[in-house]
């Protein structure tokens, strides 16, 4: 509350400025004689203007329903069409909605922090912890921009990127990421991330690129989810490409291989990364329906699930799904890394997708034939969801 009246009152100063020029030609005119009846006229206009000022910009952004005051402003988000800015509004719209969706089936509030990185920019981290239906689920989106330092430099150099190694390269990042670990066993895991990137290579050259996608790690495997999620995901990237899903399931599958368990994370669904054809806004119209499409793949699974009774063991059992996914995160993850080397990096934001709680016990193997050892089995063999029926 206090950042959104921190920028209403910011949007009111400005707009109360450039009314007051014009007022204050009309009470030069009046007179002495009227002078204090022109003030009240000055600081009546003044006001009114602002408020439609200020109301104006948010109608125009849905602006009253953000988390927080946007990194980049409001103003700013709300005039102006530039990329950078444009998936900042995105992120902050999907931050939002999601938020509400998330809290008003587990019925407790996001904590909102946002915060500020002193090298450049900044993020709005929304967090539920020990919810009724949530352990964890974090809506993070971050504002960055900087130097890049030699690391992500060399790191981003190996995924093919042509960036010169011998100087400092200006960098501007914007994304939203989320992941959410529900307290049900039977309520699977959610991730997605979608995010902007401009590097500055220099003589006027910026190279720019998106990436994202959104997967899904259940402890016990439910094929109808399975295959509405992966579906759902299919009708956005269809909707630009027809050769993408095909294309993103793959490099999903992919990337989220466990190389030392040789299993999935989980079930998949798409992952893409450096994408820069045909054109930029092609590529945002993308990503925007990848984005959308996020609460109609998860929330009605989540919704069928929630309230199912479960055992200590199916719990314990989890809890060892879920000491998988942190050794992918800490050992192989793009992102976790990313954010690790960046200096003035926020990690508390950067390790917002581990989970409360994980287990770790040696040698353990699920019983043959078991619930257990089906999803273990899809694991080691992904599958193809979206050509089921």
């Amino acid at each position: 509350m206090a950042s959104r009246l921190f920028s209403t009152a910011s949007l009111s100063k400005y707009t109360a400025l450039h009314s007051l020029r014009s007022v204050t030609s009309l009470a030069t005119h009046t007179g002495s004689r009227s002078r204090s009846g022109s003030v009240l006229l000055l600081a009546g206009a003044s006001a009114g203007i602002a408020f439609f000022g200020v109301w104006q910009w948010k109608r125009n952004m849905n602006a009253a329903s953000y988390m927080a005051e946007p990194i980049s402003g409001y103003r700013t988000l709300g005039k102006s069409s530039d990329m950078r800015h444009k998936m900042e509004k995105l992120c902050m719209e999907v931050q939002q909605e999601l938020c509400e969706k998330l809290s008003n089936l587990d019925g407790r509030k996001f904590h909102v922090d946002r915060w500020e990185r002193k090298e450049g920019g900044g993020g709005i981290s929304c967090v539920l912890q020990d919810g009724k239906v949530f352990e964890k689920a974090g809506v993070n989106i971050s504002v960055v921009h900087g130097n890049l330092p030699p690391a992500a430099v060399k790191q981003m150099r190996s995924r093919g990127k042509e960036l010169p190694e011998d100087r400092t390269l200006p960098f501007f990042a914007v994304g939203v990421s989320c992941v959410i670990h529900p307290v049900n066993p039977f309520v699977p895991t959610v991730h997605f991330n979608y995010r902007y990137f401009e590097v500055n290579v220099g003589s006027g050259e910026i190279k720019w690129w998106f990436g994202g996608g959104t997967d899904l790690t259940p402890s016990y495997l439910d094929e109808d989810d399975a295959i509405h999620f992966h579906k759902t995901l299919k009708n956005a990237c269809d909707k630009h490409d027809a050769t993408y899903y095909p294309k993103f399931k793959k490099w999903c599958d992919t990337y989220f291989h466990i190389p030392h368990r040789k299993e999935s994370r989980g079930i998949g669904g798409i992952f893409f990364d450096d994408i820069d054809t045909p054109d930029q806004q092609a590529v945002f119209k993308f990503v925007n329906s990848c984005a959308q499409a996020v609460i109609p793949a998860y929330m009605p699974i989540a919704e069928k699930h929630y309230r199912k009774t479960f055992t200590e063991a199916q719990r314990r059992w989890q809890q060892l799904r879920r000491g998988r996914y942190v050794e992918f995160n800490l050992v192989y993850d793009r992102g976790t890394k990313f954010g690790l080397l960046t200096p003035g990096a926020r990690i508390e934001s950067v390790l917002m997708s581990l989970p409360l709680t994980a287990r770790y016990e040696y040698m353990h193997s699920p019983a043959p034939g078991s619930p257990e050892a089906q999803l273990q089995e899809v694991l080691r063999s992904p599958r193809d969801w979206a050509g089921q029926s």
